[in-house]
């Protein structure tokens, strides 16, 4: 398997589809896991999106298989982490980043998320946050809302909605920790990063952390 297969089976999709679906993009992409991770760069170093989803969910079937190596885990690791700039949307982000960073970091020295969370670009950042997913499925939360306390204040409204999303979750697993940070920061929170983080708590809890700071509303 190679990309140029892959290219070839992506033009077929679109010849006979108006628009190709992402779940086509993610079925064509899981045909091809086994390709080589070099060939999946090649895919990801082009400027036409769908490629570069196909790119992101090949790297993300070959984390995901049981069956993986710790090399073949550094390799794709590597390939996301050397190609970032090509990983320039939440919606690559989001389709890679649990898997193939968190799945890579989970029993590693997990420096390397903290420096992506102070990275000036975006989408850098989002993975920070969105590669604790994995963490968070594992009942480890604690990173989740370090990297939050770092981004709470970010002025990019991807990666605002990211964090409220992520502390969300992780607050399902242990609601003590979501409260905590809450109480600390609801004050000073975007106002749509707060929604989605307060989203699952009852109405009155939720109700006193919109009114923490009215003036947020605004912002």
């Amino acid at each position: 398997m190679n990309s140029g297969e892959f290219i070839e089976k992506l033009k077929k999709l679109r010849r006979e589809n108006s628009l190709v679906a992402k779940k086509q993009i993610f079925d064509l992409a899981k045909e091809h896991k086994d390709m080589p991770t070099i060939e999946a760069i090649k895919l990801l170093r082009n400027s036409d999106y769908d490629q570069r989803l196909g790119a992101v969910s090949i790297l993300d079937w070959k984390a995901r298989n049981t069956k993986i190596t710790e090399k073949e885990k550094e390799e794709i690791y590597n390939a996301y982490i050397e190609n970032h700039k090509w990983i320039n949307d939440w919606g690559l982000v989001d389709r890679a980043a649990p898997y193939v960073i968190g799945g890579y970091l989970h029993n590693k020295d997990r420096k390397p998320l903290y420096k992506l969370a102070k990275s000036k670009l975006p989408m850098e950042r989002r993975t920070a946050i969105v590669s604790t997913y994995y963490f968070i499925r594992q009942n480890d939360i604690e990173d989740t809302f370090k990297i939050a306390e770092i981004l709470v204040n970010d002025q990019d409204e991807y990666v605002q909605m990211a964090v409220g999303s992520w502390i969300r979750e992780a607050g399902k697993k242990n609601s003590t920790y979501l409260i905590k940070f809450l109480d600390k920061f609801a004050s000073i929170m975007n106002r749509k990063c707060l929604r989605y983080a307060v989203e699952k708590l009852d109405n009155r809890t939720k109700q006193k952390y919109l009114k923490a700071d009215i003036t947020n509303a605004s912002r």
